[in-house]
């Protein structure tokens, strides 16, 4: 049967920009500017459901599960990208928060053919990946109807995992698919059926959320400080005693010095300062407190 793509949102002309090859450049960036405006507010309704979904993530990773994103082209990229930046920011391991895109990895950088309209490419993937019931699948899809995320989907709830849909078309076919729908519906894009505009910010910012807001519910942040940064520069290194110094009070160098005798742990190195306590002590304190440094210096 051929696909029919006439009552998608995302397929529609967007009344506002039918002129768009006669702009001048001012006028283009002018009219992107506007629609992109309407992004926050589309998902402004949904947040209720974006907590529920960063509930289950905590709850997945607070029982040793794992967090995947499955998405192809545009939506995929987000995922991977958004997966790919908690290990630096949060000093997880990369297989905790996990970026599938149909096609693999080589799909990030250049499209391949016929991957997303797989669904047992989907399924294979979490196959592969041993998932199981502890873990949460999100789908990202702006269309609503990635065969690759249903496939994803279908074997995800046949597993017993927690399932959430990401999508820019209301009565989707992932949203149908999956137990939670966030359907976050931006309007036509200036450029017809250009997804990775409007309903790619969308989704980013999205998944933004889920992972930050995640992080934050399971100990990697104290106050609005990241405090299980990787240091893996001098720029990063410099950000750590910086943070050591903004939650402590202390100077540059006793910043260091705890970081040094913390084995290069931030949040130990807060705890040691704010608790008046040795690195065991503190190492302790923090376990006690599964990571989460407010409590850890109680």
């Amino acid at each position: 049967m051929k696909l029919n793509l006439d009552q998608m949102t995302t397929e529609k002309r967007n009344q506002s920009t039918m002129d768009l090859d006669t702009m001048t450049p001012l006028e283009v960036v002018t009219a992107m500017n506007r629609e992109d405006a309407k992004v926050p507010l589309a998902i402004e309704p949904l947040l209720p459901r974006i907590a529920q979904a960063v509930e289950w993530a905590i709850r997945s990773l607070e029982q040793g599960g794992r967090v995947f994103y499955m998405g192809a082209g545009t939506s995929g990229r987000l995922g991977v990208l958004d997966a790919a930046e908690c290990p630096p920011t949060f000093g997880v391991s990369p297989d905790l928060i996990v970026g599938l895109i149909a096609g693999g990895e080589s799909a990030f950088i250049k499209a391949v053919e016929g991957a997303e309209d797989s669904r047992e490419m989907g399924r294979a993937d979490l196959e592969n990946r041993s998932l199981n019931a502890r873990d949460l699948v999100i789908g990202v899809a702006a269309s609503g109807r990635t065969p690759y995320v249903l496939g994803g989907l279908d074997y995800a709830r046949e597993t017993g995992c927690h399932t959430v849909a990401v999508s820019c078309n209301g009565g989707s076919a992932v949203g149908e698919a999956a137990e939670l729908a966030i359907e976050v519906v931006v309007g036509p894009e200036v450029l017809t059926g250009s997804t990775r505009l409007k309903a790619g910010t969308a989704q980013k910012l999205i998944l933004n959320m889920i992972s930050t807001a995640a992080m934050v519910g399971v100990g990697k942040a104290y106050q609005n400080l990241m405090v299980d940064v990787m240091q893996t520069n001098e720029k990063l290194h410099v950000r750590a005693e910086n943070i050591v110094m903004e939650a402590t009070g202390v100077d540059r160098e006793t910043a260091r010095e705890k970081i040094s005798a913390a084995d290069g742990s931030v949040k130990t190195a807060i705890t040691m300062i704010l608790a008046d306590c040795c690195v065991e002590e503190a190492a302790a304190r923090l376990e006690r407190a599964r990571g989460h440094v407010r409590e850890a210096i109680r």
